[in-house]
């Protein structure tokens, strides 16, 4: 008579051990590479914001020479033609009245995803006025020529996000 062979069921301790090392070095490897893919993504959107706002300054600028120039306004001595703040580009002018609706350069003030606002507070930059050296950190005060990052973290390529 043969008997039968009994087939076993379930998992032994030295596989359930071995199976939970290779998850763990497979996580120890996968946690790096998410971190610096997350650190990636906010480097490109302070990329895109910064992009914005001096795109959103540049348009400002070239809306008040277009207004000096068709002599709808007259250039003041001390007044370069970038705006007087940030809050101006949402706001919109109408360069005291020289055109006829106000124009907008900016729907809100982006946020610094490395120097996040706190909630019901205006998001912070860096600011340079146009009587500013290139470098500075102290801002001026007459107009908003450059924005830049308040954060004092370095980036992946070794730079300082303020430097950008």
């Amino acid at each position: 008579m043969m008997k039968a062979l009994h087939a076993e069921r379930g998992l032994t301790l030295v596989e359930l051990v071995i199976t939970l090392i290779i998850l763990s070095v497979l996580c120890l490897l996968i946690l790096p590479s998410a971190q610096l893919t997350s650190r990636r993504a906010k480097e490109l959107e302070l990329r895109r914001q910064l992009r914005v706002m001096r795109t959103a300054i540049d348009e400002y600028k070239r809306a008040y020479d277009k207004a000096v120039e068709d002599k709808k306004i007259i250039s003041a001595m001390n007044k370069s033609g970038y705006p007087e703040s940030l809050q101006e580009l949402v706001d919109g002018t109408d360069f005291g009245g020289a055109i006829s609706v106000k124009r907008k350069f900016l729907r809100k003030i982006p946020v610094d995803p490395f120097n996040p606002k706190m909630k019901d507070k205006v998001p912070e930059w860096g600011l340079r006025s146009y009587a500013d050296r290139a470098d500075s950190t102290i801002w001026g005060g007459e107009d908003v020529y450059d924005v830049y990052s308040l954060s004092e973290e370095t980036a992946i390529d070794g730079t300082k996000y303020k430097d950008w």
